[in-house]
């Protein structure tokens, strides 16, 4: 056989036989992966506590920094950066 009847062979099988293989196997992959792993259902619930302990925290600290003096005067602000000044 000449070589360019191999070549051709192998172009042939690799277009019809090898690339939709690959193809399928990584679909096959794609779709067991669509659903989170427990590792990752636990992380997010960790995230979505500590989200929502810093909200509550962020709350609190609106909340006391938006509620008025007794006496009326508020307390002076102390500048956040010198270029604050």
């Amino acid at each position: 056989m000449d070589p360019e009847y191999i070549i051709a062979i192998v172009a042939i099988a690799s277009i019809f036989i090898v690339f939709p293989g690959m193809v399928f196997h990584y679909i096959t992959l794609w779709r067991k992966q669509k659903t989170l792993e427990p590792d990752d259902e636990r992380m997010l619930e960790d995230l979505w506590r500590s989200a929502k302990a810093m909200e509550r925290r962020i709350e609190t600290l609106e909340q006391l920094v938006d509620t008025p003096q007794e006496d009326g005067i508020s307390a002076p602000r102390r500048p956040r950066s010198p270029l604050d000044r």
